[in-house]
């Protein structure tokens, strides 16, 4: 991925967590740290169904929120916290960058992330 955003992938990561469960199981991941967890984990963790799960383990990895890695008989999930800073970013410079007041940007802490 490049180091900026487009709009359409804006749009597919805000869908992406606009899920109470995809929510839930992003802010999981990123607790965790770059490590991740193996889905039987996180679905244990959430009580989530192993059936739901996938389902929304595949719409964090189609929108590029979440990574996967294969390790032996496990595929494990880790948050992408590149593309969270990027989202941030856009989110800043798009929507926030004319804006005065409350929603003007504080500072560019998310900039660094991306």
């Amino acid at each position: 991925m490049d180091a900026t955003m487009d709009a359409k992938q804006t749009i597919s990561a805000l869908g992406a967590l606009a899920h109470e469960n995809r929510l839930q199981l992003f802010r999981l991941l990123v607790q965790r740290g770059p490590e991740g967890l193996a889905a039987g984990v996180i679905a244990e963790r959430l009580g989530v169904l192993p059936s739901s799960l996938s389902f929304h383990l595949q719409q964090l990895v189609h929108a590029g929120l979440i990574t996967q890695k294969r390790v032996s008989r496990q595929i494990i999930y880790a948050a992408n916290c590149d593309a969270m800073g990027r989202l941030m970013a856009y989110l800043t410079e798009n929507c926030c960058a004319e804006a005065s007041g409350a929603c003007a940007p504080a500072d560019a802490a998310w900039r660094k992330l991306a």
